[in-house]
């Protein structure tokens, strides 16, 4: 199969295409500068050829999104609809990479990939249009593939960011009240390449890391895995961060799909996390107490 990957120096889309290159699929990966998304010319031409295609690209900064939200949206929803158009044209599929902001944030089971989505934040509201978009133009060769918590080797990401800070011999507060699901770049990746692989049905689908975290439990555990003591990462709650965008309480996401399509699901987030640790913080690796699964 012939990939075209977009947003290709991301957290997600720098594993995406390591993978690609390892397992011998032909990838297409255009820098921002070289492709413009929002141009429907310069989109037919780059996925002409392509056998999947795979939307990384996105607005991301979550708190800027709400002062541009209508910016926000033409990169998150109007960029994939004419990516999905492209497709429909030229018999290719897209996997379009959502977010657990999508949700309300505020259930206390695991949202099933069938779950109704409520966002509160723009961000949310222009990935939710994204997905729709992509629905509607390609309904029978599309993947959502929801994700949340992402860490990885490239990028910036909670783990490197409070890496940093520990380093320097600094305390730092990290907030309990939010729960979600720490996940790895790489093993997302590999979950969508197996998906295509294996010819998953079209339609929406989960991938994190099994169990739930707060913020608080994944820095302590970047802690010990920096060899420092993990009571330097203080307990606090939200209240103490106010950001123009509220964070989900709750952003924990169920995948059955992925199992059900033949697909291993990504182990327990803190045994994922323990074999990250190295590659994202450049540290020594630790022998496992236990086999991973």
């Amino acid at each position: 199969m012939r990939w075209l990957v977009t947003g290709p120096t991301g957290l997600l889309g720098s594993d995406l295409v390591a993978l690609l290159a390892l397992r011998g699929h032909p990838t297409t990966a255009p820098m921002r500068a070289d492709l413009d998304l929002l141009d429907a010319d310069a989109v037919r031409a780059a996925v002409a050829g392509h056998d999947v295609v795979v939307s990384c690209a996105a607005w991301t900064a979550v708190d800027d999104a709400e002062a541009h939200e209508a910016e926000a949206l033409r990169v998150n929803a109007e960029g994939p609809r004419l990516l999905a158009r492209a497709c429909a044209a030229t018999g290719a599929r897209l996997v379009q990479v959502s977010t657990d902001y999508v949700f309300a944030g505020d259930a206390s089971t695991p949202y099933a990939e069938d779950a109704p989505v409520a966002p509160r934040t723009a961000y949310g509201r222009t990935k939710a249009a994204g997905e729709q978009a992509v629905r509607e133009e390609l309904p029978d060769a599309h993947l959502v593939l929801r994700t949340a918590w992402l860490y990885g080797v490239h990028g910036r990401s909670f783990p490197r960011t409070l890496a940093e800070r520990l380093r320097a011999g600094q305390p730092v507060e990290v907030v309990t009240d939010q729960r979600g699901q720490p996940t790895w770049s790489a093993d997302l990746a590999r979950v969508l390449v197996d998906l295509v692989e294996a010819g998953a049905a079209p339609g929406t689908y989960h991938a994190t890391a099994a169990g739930a975290a707060t913020w608080h439990d994944l820095g302590r555990e970047v802690a010990r895995s920096l060899g420092l003591d993990p009571d330097l990462v203080r307990p606090t709650t939200s209240a103490a961060f106010p950001r123009p965008a509220p964070r989900p309480p709750f952003s924990v996401l169920g995948g059955d799909r992925v199992a059900a399509a033949g697909v291993l699901p990504v182990g327990d987030w803190r045994e994922r996390w323990r074999v990250a640790a190295p590659d994202v913080l450049g540290v020594p690796a630790q022998r496992p107490s236990s086999p991973s699964r």
